[in-house]
Order: C-alpha cells, then sequence, then structure tokens
C-alpha cells in the first residue's frame, strides 16, 4: 500500500480503523475544512494493511498529507488548517 508521500496535494489522507468512533468525529471536523479548500479526503482502514496497522494502529485517526507530515488525535479544525497552510 503506498504511503502519505505518494499522494497527491489535492487530498488529504485519514488512517482510520473500524467501529472507531474518534474517527467519525475526526470525519466530520475535516470534511468541511477540506470542502472549502477543495481538497479530498480519503479514508484508509489500517486494518487492511500489516504495515499500516503496525505503524498507526494505536494513534487513529492520524491525518496525514502528501508531504509527509501527520498529525494525531486529538486535534482541532484551527490545527489542521495550519497543517494544511504550512503544506501549501
Amino acid at each position: 500500500m503506498s504511503l502519505p508521500n505518494s499522494l497527491s496535494n489535492s487530498q488529504v489522507t485519514l488512517y482510520t480503523g473500524p467501529n472507531c468512533h474518534l474517527c467519525e468525529q475526526a470525519k466530520a471536523l475535516l470534511y468541511p475544512l477540506l470542502t472549502e479548500r477543495g481538497l479530498r479526503l480519503v479514508e484508509v482502514n489500517v486494518q487492511t494493511d500489516a504495515e499500516l496497522q503496525k505503524k498507526y494502529a494505536i494513534r487513529i485517526p492520524v491525518v496525514a498529507l502528501a508531504n509527509g507530515q501527520e498529525k494525531g488525535w486529538p486535534f482541532t479544525a484551527a490545527q489542521i488548517g495550519r497543517l494544511l497552510d504550512g503544506a501549501d
């Protein structure tokens, strides 16, 4: 599976897991922010890949940008906004 540095700059990856209520909260926070910036959210379930599961299992949800920057939960819309601004 490709890691964040191979992703397009027009998308943001959210590493998630099954039955993750924090992941649902993260998506609710991210969708409006990304929509206003014209970015697409790509959700990746870490349970589908052993390497991702090892790296992210206890940290989800994690937002990852194409440039390799990451922000784990908890995060606010303002924090993600600043992360995105630094990525431009």
